[in-house]
């Protein structure tokens, strides 16, 4: 009778160990599945995040930056009174080569015009609008910009006189856009910007010094 129940209690060791053994096997077997599912979908969450700022790279470097818009907006006014400025030459200069500089001026710097308009708009960022004439005083406070009184002084004169006093604010009217293409040269990340700017600093340089000739022979 011990012996038979000695053996029976044994049996219910046993088997109750096997049981909690297959219990404990079940539960590791759960635990790996569960944290193979989340390692996957961890790695897909974080390969997802990882691509994220690479897909978004493009969007938040972008093809320009303030310098390159600041260079447009700035640019485009400055031309357009040098502009103004070689249109009064046709009919007041006296001297056949300040004329021709005029001329010369005017279309280089046209399309210049369009060009940077063109990058504003497609940017999304505003077109300066045009000035009402020379009175209007946008972007006078720019680098070279002609005020309002010396622009009237300007078409007012003819002759000897207004070749001296074109060749001199124009001048100064160049040097403030060689200081301004500079700027976007160094700070501006668009590379056509940059080199427009490349380009605006090498013709009105040579033609700085063109205007510097021209005035020692008036």
């Amino acid at each position: 009778m011990t012996t038979t129940t000695t053996t029976t209690t044994k049996r219910s060791l046993i088997r109750r160990a096997t049981s909690t053994a297959a219990a404990a096997t079940a539960a590791l077997v759960l635990a790996a599945c569960g944290s193979n599912g989340d390692t996957a979908g961890g790695s897909a969450h974080n390969g997802h995040n990882a691509a994220t700022p690479s897909a978004s790279t493009p969007t938040r470097q972008g093809d320009h930056n303030t310098a390159d818009i600041a260079f447009a907006q700035g640019m485009i006014p400055h031309h357009r009174q040098a502009v103004e400025m070689a249109d009064l030459a046709a009919t007041r200069a006296e001297s056949a080569e300040v004329k021709k500089l005029a001329d010369e001026i005017k279309k280089a710097q046209d399309p210049e015009i369009k060009t940077l308009s063109g990058w504003l708009t497609s940017w999304g960022e505003q077109v300066p609008a045009e000035a009402g004439g020379h009175d209007g005083h946008e972007g006078h406070d720019m680098s070279g910009m002609m005020t309002a009184e010396e622009m009237k002084q300007l078409q007012s004169a003819s002759g000897k006189a207004f070749d001296t006093a074109f060749l001199t604010m124009m001048i100064k009217h160049h040097e403030g856009a060689v200081a301004m293409a500079k700027t976007e040269q160094s700070d501006g990340a668009r590379q056509p910007s940059k080199d427009m700017a490349g380009q605006i600093v090498t013709s009105q340089s040579a033609e700085i010094a063109r205007m510097n000739t021209l005035l020692g022979k008036s």
